[in-house]
């Protein structure tokens, strides 16, 4: 199971009382999820005006850095290509497996000084995530370009013989070269038509040099002739050629510009070779930039609704639980049984399936429980954005 649930609840005597309360209704009495502390830093509280804005800012910034990690995490898997499959394990949060790098969660001190105000260190993380996003669609760009340019030249060079690349394919004596009056062209030709190729091409026009055309080269469908004339009846040769559906390509032999195309292709291929490294290295650690961000958000927005819903001094126990495959309903059961309590009539006016709308608690339609809840899912293979 790739989903968890971040909750949290008021401090008993001790939040070690609440934790193990919690603990042994959904574990040992039920095994219904398997548990652990999610370790808060004592952040500051600010005023409540600032509390209720930034719960409704934290619920944007949540949903921003969530996408932001799924779409550096959906490019990773189009970069690696044939190695998609090796997706999951490069998804890394600090070094460590997502799963593990949440039930470990430590607060960043250095990234995200908890001196700074919420406000401050939501900014910060805002700040710190668009950057990732601008750099990813500069870097997607620049190598989608590449990619797209080399497979372009790969396709002309492995494609049928109305669209491929000739150069590869001919040879210097299949022309007639450095004459002033005559030129030798290329033509296309179904492979059931080259007899009949054979029997008309000298008499498509004057000045067509008898004996001239020979097959350069055929694949499974078509064939590549040519045939030497004088210069000045190409374009009437062009024209009867085009009423017996002879397609003329058009192709200058020059074996400077030859090499270079080659030379192209072999150029874009060492270039995407050369970026494909870097490229991957840089997705690695930004995915986990971006993840780990997110993961601090759902902090923040733990803490910001307990208080908001707990009230002050801060004291809360912030839990997540990861339930076992077919047991979220029945784990829904027991922990609104243990927390009802908290908020009896509010949650009993509104039913497990209501809505209500309370000042200052970011609750979404459906997801309001007497204790604080998020859900997250962290399989980062699966497309929500």
């Amino acid at each position: 199971m790739s989903e968890f649930w971040l909750i949290s609840a008021p401090g008993d005597k001790t939040c070690q009382m609440t934790w193990d309360r919690m603990n042994m209704a959904t574990t040992k009495q039920n095994n219904l999820s398997l548990n652990t502390k999610f370790h808060m830093p004592d952040l500051k509280v600010g005023t409540l005006d600032v509390l209720v804005g930034l719960s409704d800012d934290l619920g944007k910034l949540d949903t921003y850095c969530e996408g932001i990690a799924r779409k550096v995490s959906a490019y990773l898997g189009d970069v690696l290509e044939e190695n998609k499959d090796k997706l999951q394990e490069n998804l890394l949060a600090n070094g460590m497996d997502l799963a593990t790098y949440l039930t470990r969660f430590q607060w960043d001190m250095a990234k995200y000084p908890i001196k700074q105000s919420l406000k401050n260190i939501c900014d910060i993380i805002s700040k710190q995530v668009n950057q990732i996003d601008q750099d990813l669609k500069q870097k997607a760009s620049a190598y989608n370009n590449l990619k797209g340019n080399l497979q372009s030249l790969e396709r002309k060079a492995t494609g049928n013989l109305l669209t491929r690349n000739l150069g590869d394919l001919v040879k210097k004596e299949d022309f007639v070269l450095g004459s002033e009056y005559l030129t030798t062209l290329l033509v296309v030709i179904p492979k059931m038509n080259v007899d009949d190729w054979f029997n008309c091409y000298e008499k498509l026009t004057d000045m067509v040099v008898p004996k001239s055309s020979r097959i350069v080269f055929e694949d499974n469908e078509s064939a590549l002739l040519n045939v030497t004339l004088f210069t000045r009846v190409v374009d009437e040769f062009k024209h009867h050629c085009r009423e017996k559906k002879f397609i003329v390509r058009d192709f200058v032999y020059n074996e400077e510009e030859l090499a270079a195309g080659k030379n192209e292709l072999t150029k874009l291929a060492s270039d995407k070779k050369k970026s494909f490294g870097p490229l991957v290295r840089w997705l690695k650690v930004n995915f986990s930039e971006a993840f780990t961000a997110w993961i601090h958000v759902k902090a923040l927005r733990v803490f910001v609704e307990s208080v908001l819903r707990y009230g002050l001094p801060v004291n809360f126990q912030a839990m997540l639980l990861r339930p076992h495959k077919k047991s979220q309903k029945r784990l829904r059961e027991v922990l609104t049984q243990l927390y009802s309590h908290l908020d009896n009539s509010a949650y009993s006016a509104v039913g497990l399936e209501g809505t209500m709308d309370i000042p200052g608690l970011n609750m979404i339609q459906g997801d309001y429980y007497p204790y604080v809840y998020y859900k997250l899912n962290i399989d980062m293979l699966e497309s929500k954005f």
